[in-house]
Formats: C-alpha cells, structure tokens, sequence
C-alpha cells in the first residue's frame, strides 16, 4: 500500500502509532504522586473547551433508583474532526434492571444548531445548564420523541477532580502536547424530574406482541448460511415479515419526585486526539447506596505509550468527598472470550487505595520539608519516605466487588462505520472498540478501611478498544 494512501487513512480512521515510551506521556497521576490528589471543582472546571483539532468532548448524567432498580443516563456529546467537521449527539439509556425483558430504551439523535456559552450547551429542543453558583445542573431534551427528559440534577457532596489540572498529556512537550484526556466529577448528586419513553412493540399477524427492545440472536448470519436461504428468499422472506409486522409505541412517564429523588453521577469528558491513540482499555463503575457512593475511570494507554494506567478513584458520604486515589487495581474476574474475541469477565473487583480527604498539602510539605533539611543526597528517598509515614497515618482503602451477570448492551463501537473500513482498521491497527455495559440493582457491595460490607447499586462498562501489545512497524502521529 502506497505511503499516501497510509497516511489518509490514517487521517480518517487512525492508525498504531511508533513506541514513543513514558517521556511522550505526561500523567495527572503522576503530577499529584507525593501530594494530597483530591481537589474540589469550580462551576469552571465544567465549561466546554471546544478547540479546533480533533476531539471528543462529553457531559454524562447517570441515575439510579435504589427501589426500583431503574437505570439509565443522558449525555451530550460534541466532536471535531480534525478542525473541519464538528457535530453533536444527544444520547439517552433506561434500563429496568430488575425487569431487563420489560424496558430497555436507547437513543442517539443528531442535534442541530447546537452552541456553546460557558458551561452551558444548547441546540434545538434541546438545554444542558449549570447553575451560576455551581450547584445544579438542569438538563431538558426533546429532540427525540422516544425519549423525552426534564431533569434536575444537583450536588450531595462537593464535586471532585485530580490535581489543580486533571488533564493527562501526550507529546515530548508538557506545554505543547499534541493530545490530552480530562475528567471532572460530581460523584453522589440528587436527581428529580421526568421521563417520558415510546416503548416499541412489534405485534405480529397472530396478534401477539413482541418488545422492539429485545437485541437479535449473535451468529444470525452463520444460522441463515447453514439453512441454505439464499439472499433473494431471505429478502423476500423479510419483507414479508414486515407486511405481518405492525410496530407500535407504548407511552411510558419515569417521575423522579423532588421530595424522594434518585440518585446520580454527573462527568465531564475530554480527550484530545484519536481514542484508539489515546487508551486501548477502560474501565469505569459507580456505586450507590443510600449513604455512600464510589465511581472508578481507568483508562489504560498502548503499548506506544508505555501502557501506562491512569485511574481515579473517588467514595464519598451522603454530605463530603472522603478519598480520591490514584493508587487502584481492578480484577477481571472468570473471563471468557466471547464471539468478537474479548475475554470479557462474568465478576469485578476493584481495590481503591489511597489517603483521607482531610490531609491537607501543608501537612505533606511540612513532613517534606523536614526530610528535606537533613537530606543530603538521600534528600529524595527521605522524601518519600516521609510521604509514606504521612499517608500509613492517613490511608483510606475501599473495594467494591460484584457480579457482571446483568448485560445492558454489548456496543459495537464501529458499529456505524462502513465495513471495509471498519476491516481495514481491525486488521491494520489491531482496533475493535466495544462497550459492555452492566447494571446490577443490589449484589454489589463497598467495604471501606476492613468494616463491614455495604450493598448498593452498581453500572459497570469494561471497554475494550485495541490489542494490547500491538504496535505497527509502519505507523503515523495525530494527523
């Protein structure tokens, strides 16, 4: 394949990248090591950067009621393809996790005429505003007649980021990166408003009804190959499937009521170049109970850039922020390789290691700085050794654990990309992105500091985007 043709595909769709190594990424996890990691957001730290290159930028409200079991999640999201196309989307999910046969809405609808002013976003039919004093978000949509909201979302605990800037950088140069990710955090919010879902149902000639949620069998493609339907009966035989069929809507009203409110967890998303450049894995979980909440974004870099992890961990009460940690480790447990190739777990346990709220940067430095008065050349070492006397006086350790026995969806992520390009990419650069999504109602628990375990709610995605350890010999930079 000629270098050109290389280098417009790679434009387009994005190619493996050279081994840079750890001097190319430049971790907020890093940037914190040795200090308190917890700081709390401003309303600024929520307004939407918007720059002219490449990137993703996103606002994600998730909600879950403890007694019914009803999960779902509203989200805006705003793209630029290097610097020459932007477009918008408003995604919406309910999911009934004790009745998962019964409901089971997604939607993803174009959104025109979107703009930005500050934190808010605006299109038509459509609001996502925050409050002018940082507390509140109030969050209106209609643009999609199967999915209609009316939410109001706002703060239980302060919100929560890592480090005075919670970007992590990609480049050789710290002050001229050619990538980044970011993400800030309302963890445990109050959520109240209304809902309003077409439910699909499908009634065949027989009359009998069939939910439109159900998802089609896997492999439905290899079953007709081996009947021996040929094409032509099989179109034939659809459309007369669907002169039997008659689609209709059934009309369902979710009220959150003010005075009894769900709860929820709000995130800010930014990531500054190619997602497959960015992260080959992810994994993110929230918690509720209805005293404590625990959220975990992990994301994992490739291979080109030394495969370095990036977590945040956050637990809090029902009124403060009780640990942001870095220090994480996330088990996939039972894992099976299902039909597209991932090994993916049937269990998750999530270990949050880290240091009270409450100690402050000067406690640390003061420690530091004694170190420091008698160190010499072992003035590092002593450092972190006091660091580490500070942080044992102080430790703050959570694991959440449960079973991912509760599939939402299993997302092809390429989903809508023609075919040979969605080959070209899968077999060139080792990418095929997809999303699993878990919404268990009670079998989740939270163990803070060894006392006792506490069930609650959890949603669970484990996302896996590239080989782990491939990298191309022929490879391109952010184009």
């Amino acid at each position: 394949m000629l270098k050109w043709i290389k280098g417009g595909l790679s434009a387009v769709t994005g190619m493996a990248e050279p081994e840079y190594g750890k001097d190319y990424i430049h971790s907020v996890s890093e940037r914190v090591k040795n200090k308190q990691p917890y700081r709390e957001t401003t309303r600024e730290d929520f307004f939407w950067q918007a720059p002219d290159h490449t990137n993703v930028e996103t606002v994600i409200c998730y909600f879950s009621d403890l007694k019914t079991g009803i999960f779902g999640f509203v989200e805006v999201i705003h793209s630029n393809i290097i610097g020459l196309h932007t477009a918008s989307q408003f995604i919406f999910r309910l999911f009934d996790s004790k009745n998962p046969d019964d409901l089971n809405i997604w939607t993803s609808t174009k959104l025109e005429n979107f703009y930005i002013k500050d934190a808010n976003y605006y299109a038509d039919n459509l609001s996502f505003e925050l409050s002018e004093d940082g507390e509140s978000y109030h969050i209106q949509s209609s643009v999609c007649e199967q999915s209609v909201v009316d939410l109001h979302i706002k703060r239980l605990t302060p919100g929560a980021k890592m480090g005075d800037d919670p970007a992590t950088y990609y480049g050789n140069k710290l002050d001229e990166p050619w990538g980044s990710m970011r993400h800030v955090f309302w963890p445990r919010n109050a959520c109240h408003g209304t809902i309003k879902v077409k439910k699909e149902i499908v009634v065949g000639s027989d009359g009998q009804e069939s939910s439109g949620d159900e998802e089609e069998e896997e492999d439905g493609d290899d079953d007709e190959e081996e009947s021996g339907t040929s094409e032509e009966d099989s179109d034939s035989e659809e459309e007369s499937d669907e002169e039997e069929r008659e689609i209709v809507y059934e009309d369902r009203t979710i009220i959150f009521k003010e005075e009894d409110p769900v709860l929820s967890t709000l995130i800010m998303a930014f990531q500054g170049m190619k997602p497959h450049h960015a992260a080959k894995a992810w994994n993110f979980l929230y918690f509720h109970s209805e005293k404590y909440s625990a959220l975990l974004m992990e994301f994992t870099t490739p291979k080109s850039y030394a495969n370095t992890k990036i977590s945040a961990g956050i637990i809090t009460d029902d009124k403060e922020v009780l640990a942001l940690t870095t220090n994480n480790n996330v088990e996939h447990l039972g894992s099976e390789v299902d039909s597209v190739g991932w090994k993916v777990p049937k269990a998750i346990k999530i270990s949050l290691n880290g240091i009270n709220a409450k100690v402050k940067d000067e406690q640390l430095e003061a420690e530091n700085s004694s170190a420091k008065k008698d160190g010499g050349e072992e003035e590092e070492e002593e450092e972190e050794e006091e660091y580490k006397n500070v942080a044992q006086e102080n430790k703050f350790n959570a694991v959440i654990e449960g079973p991912l026995n509760n599939l939402v969806e299993r997302i092809d992520v390429m989903g809508e990309v023609p075919n040979f390009v969605k080959n070209i990419v899968s077999g060139v650069a080792g990418t095929k992105p997809y999303i699993y999504q878990y919404a268990n109602p009670e079998e989740f628990t939270l163990q803070m500091n060894g006392g006792e375990k506490i069930h609650g709610a959890a949603w669970t995605e484990v996302t896996f985007i590239s080989e782990s350890d491939d990298v191309s010999e022929e490879a391109y930079n952010e184009a």
